[in-house]
């Protein structure tokens, strides 16, 4: 093994990627500045009960030790959701609309399905305090814009309403454990897995978790949707917010298709999801949705919702992205003009460097005793 080797699945960013990354992440931040979402800056470290909170999937994923200093059990963020929830806890009041944003490494103890990294570079947005349709939908607009900062346009939107299956397990009486046994089944959507559930078992509405469980497609399906569930008026009303989506969005250059029987690999989702899907890549780009339990594990009842990405991954698949910055060579000379004259360019935004080898080029020419950049 060579000293430069990195751990398996922890990657950086040199060169020209990591030009594109600055650049990317401050026009990232400006347009979420822009929208009225605050930046902030999560630790890396916190207590393992911040972090992990109620899932599984976190837990699973997250590197855990012993603090030296108090004895205390903390772990490194892999995921920075409840990080955010933990911070609007502290820092919002109960009818406060919050908006916030970030760019931060995490780690994770293994790759997931949508993170191909072990070390991924997460940035997104959240909205806190507004339980409305109309906050989904801003996040929604906001990830989309996020993407096509990225060059990436010619979206698919998948949208799915976890709340459905959440109700459904809710109206079957499902034990807890029976009900994260449903949720693994449909997030493989193993339809022999189900059947195989069903018949072990005398379940509520079994018919209706057959159908969900495949209930996806495009906007047709939203009106099977309500007549499967007619009678199951918490289900209907779920149906009936990803109808609203789709208004919003159908005249947009966006492809559509929903997905009823989604559910996430973190369980803290409890209402609409989302997924950004483009030809050109293996899996999804971004992904969010709706989270309003999450922070009642800091002692608040806040809705929430937000998305996020793995920029650099993005960056790292895109090789027609680029910085093209112009770059000028000036001589190694103390002349005091020269001197001038470069930091006056530095000044304007134009980059600079000065080179000690007399062997290479120089961009600067001196004309009638002044310096200047040659044409």
């Amino acid at each position: 093994m060579s000293n430069w080797q990195l751990p398996e699945g922890i990657e950086e960013l040199a060169g020209s990627q990591a030009a594109v990354f600055e650049s990317v992440r401050r026009n990232l931040i400006d347009t979420y500045n822009s929208w009225g979402y605050e930046l902030v800056v999560p630790p890396m470290l916190e207590y393992i009960e911040s972090l992990v909170l109620n899932s599984d999937s976190i837990d699973q994923k997250t590197f855990k030790f012993l603090d030296s200093s108090d004895g205390q059990m903390v772990g490194v963020h892999a995921d920075i959701t409840p990080q955010i929830a933990r911070i609007d806890s502290k820092n919002s009041k109960p009818k406060d609309v919050s908006r916030y944003c970030y760019v931060n490494t995490i780690l994770q103890t293994k790759a997931d399905d949508f993170y191909a990294s072990r070390s991924p570079i997460q940035a997104g947005a959240e909205l806190y305090g507004y339980e409305g349709i109309e906050a989904d939908v801003e996040i929604i607009r906001l990830m989309v814009e996020s993407l096509a900062i990225l060059k990436i346009d010619n979206l698919t939107l998948s949208l799915g309403n976890t709340a459905i299956f959440n109700s459904l397990c809710e109206s079957a009486e499902l034990s807890s454990e029976d009900a994260a046994i449903l949720r693994e089944i449909f997030r493989r959507k193993s339809l022999p897995d189900l059947a195989v559930f069903l018949d072990s078992r005398e379940i509520k509405n079994a018919a209706k978790f057959s159908s969900l469980i495949s209930l996806s497609g495009d906007e047709s399906i939203l009106v099977k949707a309500l007549e499967l569930f007619s009678d199951m008026e918490t289900i209907t009303d779920s149906v009936n917010d990803l109808i609203e989506l789709n208004n919003t969005f159908k005249d947009s250059n966006i492809n559509l298709m929903f997905d009823l029987g989604e559910v996430k690999a973190y369980e803290y989702h409890d209402g609409v999801v989302f997924a950004a899907y483009h030809a050109d890549f293996p899996k999804a780009l971004a992904q969010g949705g709706r989270y309003n339990s999450l922070s009642q594990n800091f002692g608040s009842s806040r809705a929430a919702t937000g998305f996020s990405f793995d920029l650099k991954y993005l960056i790292q698949q895109q090789d027609n992205f680029s910085i093209k910055a112009k770059l000028l060579t000036a001589p190694n000379d103390k002349d005091p003009n020269l001197n001038k004259l470069i930091n006056e360019l530095r000044a304007k935004g134009i980059a600079v460097k000065q080179n000690f080898s007399e062997t290479i080029k120089s961009d600067f020419v001196i004309r009638n005793g002044d310096w200047s950049v040659k044409e």
